[in-house]
């Protein structure tokens, strides 16, 4: 995790600290379920409550341990028998590390989605916001990154609402999917420990107990996660990518707020940089880069082996703090983005009249001749407004075989831009409701 790129609230759900206090909160829920049970003694419970509820572990010590017993979860169980007393000896009764660093990591996983969640639904506000205001702001639509046909900037702000929208219902998904909790003991039999252990440490913890966790939890959920993320992170980078095209300088439909101040090179003074959606388009591939060991971490040896363990510890931190960011920082690109319709509608004529050809093919067509010599027509017309500057409607005017077909109002009614317009409206109520 490397500040440049985090926020606090995130990085705070992977620190040390919080790490070992959702472990002694599942050690501690698991002896009250255990006290209820008549396994320990109820006095032993509360006094583990009392004694470590409130305090901050010692991550120093901890770590001294550690580095004589080469075991995590063991040198945090020697420190807290250092704060309890007699009455540490009854915890972990049963229960094996897995069920711990398992179910730790998926209660950090649920905490990081719901941040991320929160960003989500910032993004989509921002994003709703711009593209009502430009709904009606015509620009020219690009396949080939070549002129196609008209659209409006509003109509691809909302395509980009309605694809993060979907985003977001997958990570409502990935998180149901991710928050499961293992109390299950040794290979994962509950052959000492009740399961009714784990259905109270589960609720406690606000997990659904794992149907069969065979001493780990089942990394399949995991890759499904992470795999999510990367999708997301992949619709970021799509956004930003658009923005960047619209940014350069022989484009400037949209541009990234340019601040008092701010200095685009250290060469040349003139340059205003697309540096944000740059960065968006890097973050996304850290983001993305997880997936592919989040899914070899799926086989496992036998019940359990823990090469996933290594992986886990980075690509949980380091996704989630990551795309928190990302989606902060996309959500202020969009807040601030400058937008200039002018620029747009001079780029739309700059080929003077060729993004309305497929209509006057379909009139052509519709006039009784072949969609094949009506193609002739058009493209004939069309390649010298490319290759000698000409301007579409004059040549079509101009065009004996065109006009023997149409008038010269079917023929200038094909250039109005409204058509491509007006179905908007249709658009966004789909979007937006």
């Amino acid at each position: 995790m490397i500040p440049r790129y985090s926020r606090k609230q995130m990085t705070d759900i992977w620190s040390p600290q919080s790490k070992f206090r959702i472990w002694f909160e599942i050690e501690a829920h698991a002896c009250d379920a255990l006290a209820e049970l008549g396994v320990i003694p109820k006095e032993a419970a509360k006094t583990i409550w009392d004694k470590a509820g409130d305090v901050e572990f010692d991550v120093a010590r901890i770590d001294e341990i550690e580095a004589v017993t080469k075991h995590d979860v063991i040198a945090f169980l020697t420190h807290l028998a250092e704060i309890v007393g007699d009455d540490a000896r009854f915890v972990h009764q049963g229960m094996t590390s897995s069920d711990v660093l398992d179910t730790c990591f998926n209660v950090q996983l649920v905490k990081a989605t719901d941040l991320l969640l929160e960003g989500m639904d910032a993004l989509l506000e921002a994003l709703k916001k711009r593209a009502y205001e430009h709904k009606d702001t015509i620009t020219i639509g690009r396949s080939h990154g070549i002129h196609a046909e008209p659209t409006t900037f509003g109509v691809k702000l909302a395509q980009a609402y309605a694809e993060f929208e979907r985003c977001k219902n997958r990570l409502i998904a990935a998180r149901e999917e991710i928050a499961t909790c293992a109390i299950s003991g040794a290979v994962g039999t509950f052959a000492n420990i009740d399961p009714r252990v784990e259905e109270h440490v589960a609720k406690a913890m606000g997990l659904a107990a794992e149907p069969v966790s065979t001493q780990v939890i089942p990394r399949d959920r995991h890759a499904m996660y992470f795999a999510t993320l990367g999708v997301i992170a992949s619709s970021i980078e799509r956004l930003a990518t658009e923005i960047r095209h619209l940014q350069r300088t022989e484009v400037l439909e949209a541009e990234e707020y340019f601040s008092p101040g701010q200095k685009g090179s250290s060469a040349m003074p003139h340059k205003r940089n697309p540096v944000l959606t740059e960065n968006l388009t890097g973050l996304a591939r850290i983001v993305r880069m997880a997936t592919v060991p989040a899914m070899e971490n799926v086989a496992l040896w036998h019940e359990r082996d823990i090469s996933h363990s290594s992986v886990e510890r980075m690509i949980g931190p380091d996704s989630t703090v990551t795309l928190d960011f990302a989606l902060a920082r996309l959500t202020g690109v969009i807040e601030k983005l400058l937008v200039y319709p002018d620029n747009m509608m001079a780029n739309m004529k700059k080929f003077r009249g060729l993004v309305h050809s497929q209509r006057v093919l379909l009139a052509l067509t519709q006039a009784g001749l072949s969609r094949e010599d009506s193609y002739r027509l058009v493209q004939r017309n069309a390649m010298k407004v490319w290759e000698q500057g000409k301007d579409f409607l004059e040549e079509l005017l101009a065009d004996k075989e065109v006009t023997a077909s149409l008038s010269e109002d079917q023929i200038r009614e094909k250039f109005d831009l409204s058509y491509h317009t007006k179905h908007v409206d249709t658009i966004f109520s789909r979007v937006f409701g």
